[in-house]
């Protein structure tokens, strides 16, 4: 391709006031072990918009410095490499992994660069280096997972984060063809874990939300086989229709997508004896009898964050060897150029729509 440097490009980044403002930015120049990728999809996450869009609250690892190229779930093509880059090369297709770590610390060397304890070295794109939501991006080439030809780059894009979220969290708690699992919480991550889910082997997902267009998507979808409106139905009768469905004895494995205090005691208390549960929504708290509710069922409960790069790997093999496409979890009306993306901001901060997804072209 020809040579961009010393060209500009706009980028779009998030002031802190539930808007989006977009820049001229210069393109950026691979470094030593870096690679310039020309981005193909850049989705949005509801970490965007609860710590960054609507106000400044991050801290720390999710301290977003202002003017900063927002967007950390980035897919794209190599068109530079910098040097002494070892394996990457131009016209790779790849999966940004959106942080990069010291390197050193247990965590980097097992590939959890989210973990990574140096509070120097630590940076997350689109939240401490320049992210996804412009049309060039510089990253490391140990961060740049291969993306296979069967997905398509908003594929791996939501791969980058939500999907890798709910594989990482199944995953580890295990999911085969003797795992019910139920899912509270049917945005983004929830209907990763339901497609995940059910190709792991799990013979009956349920999933509950509060907002009816989320029930509705995932019934559509065919990724719940059944779903409850928790502002319809009290707990108690979710419950009841939890047990009517497997036998008395609830769901092996649960999964909380929604970080609200209410569906996180639902997914304890709708996991069978001796289950497990895993908590991935980010952010509020929880209050439940710890004997009652976790202690005396024998629960193990899992607090997963992100995946490894390891593992982001495995995720794409599993999805390219299923023929599954993460993209179908959403809809083409939700995927914006460029331009519109204060559109795609308002839509996903409304809660009610599919996943949000900056394309860009040729």
């Amino acid at each position: 391709m020809e040579s961009v440097a010393g060209h500009t490009m706009r980028g779009a980044i998030l002031p802190g006031n539930s808007t989006v403002e977009i820049r001229e930015f210069p393109v950026p120049k691979p470094g030593p072990g870096q690679v310039l990728i020309k981005v193909r999809a850049s989705s949005i996450c509801g970490s965007d918009i609860r710590c960054i869009y609507r106000e400044h609250l991050g801290k720390g690892p999710e301290g977003y410095q202002p003017g900063t190229i927002a967007g950390h779930e980035p897919a794209g093509e190599i068109v530079e490499v910098g040097p002494g880059v070892k394996q990457r090369k131009v016209g790779d297709r790849v999966i940004v992994y959106h942080i990069t770590g010291c390197g050193n610390c247990w965590d980097c060397r097992e590939g959890y660069l989210i973990s990574c304890t140096s509070s120097k070295h630590r940076a997350a794109h689109g939240w401490q280096r320049a992210g996804g939501h412009a049309p060039y991006l510089v990253t490391e080439e140990n961060v740049c997972v291969p993306l296979a030809d069967s997905l398509t780059f908003i594929d791996g894009a939501f791969c980058a984060c939500g999907f890798g979220t709910a594989w990482e969290a199944l995953t580890r708690m295990g999911i085969d063809g003797s795992t019910n699992l139920l899912i509270t919480g049917l945005g983004p991550v929830g209907l990763a874990a339901a497609m995940l889910g059910k190709a792991l082997g799990a013979p009956l997902v349920i999933g509950t939300d509060l907002s009816e267009a989320r029930l509705r998507r995932a019934r559509a979808k065919g990724l719940v086989d059944h779903a409850f409106n928790v502002k319809k139905l009290r707990e108690e009768e979710i419950l009841s229709a939890i047990c009517d469905l497997t036998g008395g004895h609830k769901c092996e494995r649960s999964i909380d997508c929604s970080a609200a205090p209410s569906a996180r005691v639902l997914a304890l208390k709708g996991t069978r004896r001796w289950g497990r549960c895993a908590f991935v929504g980010e952010g509020n708290n929880v209050d439940f009898q710890v004997s009652e509710v976790l202690i005396h069922n024998q629960l193990t409960l899992y607090g997963s964050w992100v995946t490894s790069t390891r593992h982001l790997e495995d995720l794409v093999e599993f999805l390219d060897r299923h023929r599954l496409h993460p993209e179908a979890t959403s809809d083409p009306e939700f995927f914006f150029p460029l331009d519109q993306i204060a559109r795609a901001y308002e839509l996903a901060a409304a809660g009610d729509c599919g996943k949000c997804c900056i394309v860009f072209g040729d």
